[in-house]
């Protein structure tokens, strides 16, 4: 039988949710899950809700087919695939935010991808990974509805930290639920900057060495972030 997760980390997943919300990261739709704390084999996911409306009851525990654990006849996210075969694809991964940010969206059907225009965004230093549903599955809903399409977004993505879903919109991976969810926000701010930056003229990215010292020290300042965004929210109902 699964151990019961952390209450201190379903708090924070539910906070995670709140804090995209508010961010404009997601809106009615979009979610974001983090490994279980009892068992790598399984994670926390809100069931079928909007993020900004998560409460701590509304957290569920799932395996890595998607399977939930207790979730007593509610409804569940029909896209968890996406965070069930990445945490068993990438046993670094321990957060997963999935949205469809606006700013991302023409990147990923122009076939442009995002990279780092700013030192904020060091961790796109490899630019952002790419997936084609068609290549995979024809012409589909779009939606990661299944464990195959689950496995092959998880494939795509590789060892980066983002990946753009054409028609669709992005997947953010983190090693901590900060991480992801400062990745998700600066990914969507940088997508609007490195569009707006073209139409000026040629672009100069963030080397390969910038990024990676750049990302080395934003992680050192996440709790300054992610303190002000949880003021914002206020206490966890």
């Amino acid at each position: 039988m699964l151990t019961a997760a952390d209450r201190v980390l379903v708090d924070k997943l539910v906070l995670a949710n709140r804090i995209l919300y508010r961010q404009g990261i997601v809106d009615g739709f979009g979610h974001v899950s983090v490994r279980h704390d009892q068992s790598s084999n399984h994670f926390l996911l809100a069931r079928n809700i909007a993020p900004g409306l998560v409460r701590r009851e509304d957290i569920l525990a799932f395996d890595l087919d998607g399977v939930a654990v207790d979730a007593h006849g509610q409804r569940v996210y029909l896209e968890r695939f996406i965070h069930g075969e990445i945490y068993r694809a990438r046993t670094d991964v321990q957060a997963v935010v999935h949205s469809h940010s606006p700013g991302v969206i023409p990147l990923g059907v122009a076939c442009q991808s995002l990279r780092p225009v700013f030192h904020m965004c060091g961790f796109l230093g490899e630019g952002a990974a790419s997936f084609e549903i068609r290549d995979v599955a024809g012409d589909t809903d779009m939606l990661i509805s299944n464990g195959t399409l689950g496995a092959a977004l998880a494939t795509a993505l590789g060892e980066r930290s983002v990946v753009l879903m054409r028609g669709h919109g992005s997947t953010v991976v983190g090693s901590s639920l900060e991480q992801a969810v400062y990745r998700a926000i600066y990914a969507e701010i940088n997508a609007r900057l490195q569009i707006r930056a073209t139409q000026l003229g040629d672009v100069t990215f963030l080397n390969a060495r910038e990024a990676a010292n750049a990302a080395r020290m934003n992680d050192s300042q996440l709790p300054r972030a992610w303190e002000l965004w949880t003021r914002e929210i206020g206490v966890v109902d």
